[in-house]
């Protein structure tokens, strides 16, 4: 048989050659219609989840299984771009990192929070020691923004704003469900430039209004009174083990030449900073291979900071200040000194910050500060929320303005007095 014969011929079926055709036609198109359609389809799928950050649906895989449907969270990203009344609002991005910020706030931790690039750049400057804005240490107690302390010869501290203040509102703003570096970021400004705060103390709210400066934070101040060294430890940052070093060699020498009786650690408005810098500055008093601070993770496991170099005021006479701006880093060196019975701490009760973060950098120039564990004290203390007590309380005096000058600092005539004695 020839392959012509098993060509297939319409007249054999009944179908008329001409309308047969157009039955091929019409089907074509149609084929053609549904294919373009589908393709569209998946084409807008497609743009659709490109558009979309890549999530994992799935949190915590090891320890604790959740499948999570991040569907809804799409649902009102959708529904809010297409809903929302002002549209000049919608910025994608700021929504993004609010969306991170909300998540990271849930976990209710005042010290862990998300940084935009922005933050996450004046927070580094904090440590370095250069920014622009008022010149105040900020933390949070009780879900409200407070001052930990202004810097000294700051615009704060010449505006009148003291340690404990509460900031209720920056610019008419209310700050009651701030974050911390939100807080920060709305303080900070360009030099020359007006913030007004609205502040809370002794039951009064009142306002001030701040010229926003250049601010330089050196690390270590050093005087000398009625034969006592007065060391002013003011931060924990890049700079101060390198500070410190220089001052403590001039120190040791003034004390090897029985020039002075003994040293004023001053560490009143010290809002805190590395960890390492508080093992380091502890060490320099501490010998042998004691413990300095322990961090106490959820797992159960801790890690233990021992004296980490031979220090050159082991012997010398010391007394430490302490007030209500005094936190973290240096309630961890105030501590120990205190534990180990080298220091007499004189002045207030410290601020009670008891745990430790670590600085993540992520994608972008974006951070992350998150609560890794607990510190404790040598002999066991954590103090979070309750401070380190002083043995001799000596407060000054609140008239509502910041008028503490040298002659009316009963905290530091009181270490004086006893050194000599």
């Amino acid at each position: 048989m020839s392959l012509n014969k098993l060509r297939l011929n319409p007249n054999l079926i009944g179908i008329n050659p001409n309308k047969f055709t157009q039955f091929l036609i019409v089907l074509c198109i149609a084929v053609f219609i549904f294919g373009l359609g589908y393709k569209t389809g998946e084409y807008k799928t497609f743009l659709q989840k490109k558009d979309r950050p890549s999530f994992s649906s799935l949190f915590r895989e090891k320890n604790n299984p959740k499948n999570i449907d991040f569907s809804l969270f799409w649902d009102v990203w959708e529904t809010v771009g297409k809903k929302f009344v002002d549209k000049t609002k919608l910025d994608d991005t700021a929504m993004y990192y609010g969306a991170i910020r909300g998540m990271v706030a849930a976990l209710d931790d005042p010290y862990t929070f998300f940084l935009t690039p922005d933050e996450n750049k004046e927070s580094k400057a904090d440590l370095e020691g250069v920014f622009e804005g008022i010149g105040a240490q900020l933390g949070m107690k009780e879900g409200r923004i407070v001052v930990i302390a202004p810097i000294k010869n700051s615009p704060a501290e010449k505006g009148g704003v003291l340690a404990g203040d509460i900031i209720l509102k920056v610019d008419g703003a209310a700050t009651d469900t701030w974050s911390l570096p939100l807080a920060v970021s709305k303080i900070r400004g360009e030099k020359g430039k007006a913030v007004k705060l609205t502040l809370f103390r002794n039951g009064k709210e009142f306002e001030v209004e701040i010229i926003r400066d250049e601010i330089q934070v050196a690390s270590v101040e050093v005087a000398y009174e009625k034969d006592v060294a007065v060391l002013k430890l003011i931060k924990f940052g890049d700079d101060t083990i390198g500070e410190w070093s220089k001052a403590v060699n001039t120190i040791s020498g003034k004390w090897k030449g029985r020039e002075i009786k003994g040293l004023v650690l001053d560490m009143r408005d010290n809002p805190g900073g590395y960890l390492q810098g508080a093992v380091h500055i502890a060490s320099e008093f501490v010998e042998g291979d004691k413990l300095i601070v322990k961090q106490e993770y959820t797992d159960g496991s801790s890690e233990e900071y021992t004296v980490n170099h031979r220090g050159k005021l082991l012997d010398i006479p010391l007394v430490v200040l302490i007030n209500k701006g005094s936190a973290s880093a240096s309630e961890i060196v105030a501590g120990a000194l205190r534990d180990y019975k080298r220091a007499k701490l004189i002045g207030e009760k410290s601020f009670g910050k008891g745990s430790i973060q670590e600085a993540v950098d992520l994608k972008g120039g974006a951070g992350l500060h998150v609560t890794i564990a607990k510190w404790i004290l040598p002999k066991g203390d954590w103090i979070n929320s309750t401070g380190v007590s002083p043995d001799i309380t000596v407060k000054i005096p609140e008239d509502g303005e910041n008028t503490t000058t040298r002659e009316s600092d009963k905290q530091l005539e009181k270490a004086l007095e006893e050194m000599v004695k």
